[in-house]
C-alpha cells in the first residue's frame, strides 16, 4: 500500500482535484451547503430554502455531493418514507470557506452590479436604424 501523499494541482488539466473544485463552483452546490448548515433537511425544505432550483437539478446536485462523500441521504422507514440530507464531517469542513465567500459576495454585490451596469452601458450594441 502506498503511504505517500499524492500531490494534487487544480491547474493541471488531468488532475482529479480539478473536478472537485469545479463541483464547488457549481451554481447550486454552495447553496445546498448553506441550506444544510443548520442541520438535516428534507428535499422539499432544500428546494424552498434555495429557491429557483428545479427538482431534477437539485436531485442531480444532491446525488453528486453524496457520491463525493460530502453529504448523506438517510431514508427513514415511515409511511410515506421520510428522506433527509445532511452534511458529512468532510462536507462540514467547507462551511468556513463558503461563509467567507458568502460574506464577500454580499458585501461587494452593490459594487459588482454597478460595474456590470457600467460595462453593459459602455458595450451596448447600437440599435440598428
Amino acid at each position: 500500500m502506498d503511504t505517500e501523499r499524492r500531490a494534487f494541482d487544480v491547474m493541471s488539466p488531468d488532475c482529479p482535484s480539478r473536478s472537485i473544485m469545479q463541483r464547488m463552483g457549481d451554481k447550486w452546490t454552495p447553496l445546498v451547503f448553506l441550506a444544510l448548515e443548520s442541520g438535516p433537511r428534507r428535499f422539499s425544505q432544500l428546494r424552498q430554502d434555495i429557491g429557483g432550483v428545479t427538482p431534477k437539478v437539485l436531485t442531480q446536485t444532491l446525488r453528486s455531493l453524496e457520491r463525493d462523500g460530502l453529504l448523506t441521504r438517510t431514508i427513514y422507514p415511515e409511511v410515506p418514507p421520510r428522506v433527509e440530507y445532511e452534511l458529512t464531517a468532510l462536507g462540514a469542513t467547507l462551511l468556513g470557506p463558503l461563509a467567507v465567500v458568502r460574506a464577500w459576495s454580499q458585501d461587494h454585490a452593490e459594487k459588482i452590479i454597478r460595474a456590470r451596469n457600467d460595462y453593459d452601458d459602455l458595450h451596448e450594441a447600437p440599435v440598428p436604424s
